[in-house]
């Protein structure tokens, strides 16, 4: 990834939360308990905390028992009683940092005024869809917002007190040109090639800038109310991000995201956001300042060189990733060995050990157990230690 040419797509700059290269806090500052938050805070920790998109979910037989109890997914995540079940099952199983609020992303959308359902070969699907400026107008409206997510932010009050005192928890929501993929298409996943959402956003900027201006005012009262609920940091997940040219994505995923952390720092100064512009390739470069993100979290294709030198070491942002999903249902000396270089090329600066997406329903869980109990016996090195690997890495 080329390191000098983001510039050139017009992201705004602002302001991070820059550390000096390498550091550590010291011994006699305030710091947060938690690892996961001290990580994202910018600090180097004493190993990398260790958490997994998708860590609840349809690979672990548990899960599965609870969603037909709960009569499927949508009431799975109305219920939270079961959404916090099924969000501590990872914990209970495996040796991780940080448990993510379950729901859907879909159900932001669902709150706004759309139908939500799921159909067994075409998971979500959202109607009518959004096709228009008149539609938006029409049908959709933020008024019933917090009385239909009023489940998820009961869900994370729950889980504040069920958690293990060490775990921290971490709350998500979908980022604007995400939800919108779900909301002109009418239903979400990887099938489709986007060519509705698409064909409206480029051909008619100016008519689909409303439905963005929405779901980023949506968007930032969902995260806020989790927040204020317990959840200790948040994810914004932009799942879509990469099917967008360059001056698209400034102006439908960064800019957004820029406006929705802002509005977030300035409520909840103290809370991190991690932003996950997923597929960006070389739009990474620029996003973190341009958004104010606290982490940025790597994909699988990010280089890990890069990352520690733009992002680590240039700008003392926290990264999160960027372990190959197939690779952790694969197992075994392929696993072990591609752990072992994501440790070895980011463990030198703020970090959290995730994966480039999310956990696929065909992994063992066994794979998680070895993946967290490998992480977790990690050792961050001293700095000159992580000096000289820096250079066999030909990263400086």
């Amino acid at each position: 990834m080329d390191v000098g040419t983001r510039d050139e797509a017009g992201l705004t700059r602002v302001p991070g939360r820059v550390q000096p290269e390498n550091s550590v806090q010291p011994q006699n500052s305030v710091q947060p308990k938690k690892l996961l938050v001290r990580a994202l805070a910018g600090e180097r920790t004493e190993r990398p905390p260790i958490w997994l998109m998708r860590q609840a979910g349809r690979y672990l037989p548990e899960y599965h028992r609870v969603r037909e109890a709960a009569g499927g997914m949508v009431g799975l995540c109305n219920s939270p009683e079961h959404a916090v079940e099924v969000t501590l099952q990872p914990i209970r199983r495996f040796p991780l940092d940080a448990a993510i609020l379950f729901a859907d992303l879909p159900q932001l959308a669902a709150a706004l005024g759309q139908t939500l359902e799921y159909r067994a070969g075409d998971g979500p699907v959202l109607t009518p869809p959004v096709r228009s400026t008149a539609d938006i107008a029409e049908f959709l409206s933020v008024s019933r917002l917090h009385e239909e997510l009023a489940p998820v932010y009961e869900t994370a009050r729950q889980l504040t007190r069920a958690l293990p005192p060490e775990v921290a928890l971490i709350g998500y929501a979908g980022a604007p040109w995400t939800i919108a993929t779900y909301m002109v298409e009418g239903r979400g996943g990887g099938a489709s090639e986007h060519s509705v959402v698409k064909q409206w956003a480029l051909s008619d900027p100016d008519g689909f800038q409303p439905l963005i201006d929405l779901l980023t005012a949506a968007v930032t009262q969902f995260l806020d109310r989790q927040i204020e609920a317990g959840a200790e940091a948040v994810q914004l997940f932009d799942t879509w991000a990469g099917i967008l040219p360059g001056t698209f994505f400034e102006r439908w995923c960064a800019r957004p995201a820029a406006a929705i952390i802002a509005a977030l720092k300035d409520k909840h100064p103290d809370v991190p956001v991690i932003a996950f512009p997923r597929g960006a390739g070389l739009s990474y470069d620029g996003f973190a300042e341009a958004t104010g993100a606290d982490c940025i979290g790597l994909d699988a294709t990010v280089p890990l060189e890069w990352a520690a030198q733009k992002l680590q070491r240039g700008l003392g942002r926290c990264v999160q990733g960027n372990l190959d999903p197939q690779l952790l249902a694969v197992g075994g000396p392929a696993l072990r060995a591609e752990t072992d270089r994501i440790l070895r090329a980011l463990s030198a600066g703020p970090f959290v050990f995730n994966l480039g997406h999310g956990i696929v329903k065909t992994t063992p869980p066994e794979h998680v157990t070895a993946l967290a109990e490998q992480v977790r016996a990690w050792t961050t090195p001293a700095p000159a230690d992580c000096l000289a690997g820096d250079q066999e890495l030909g990263a400086v």
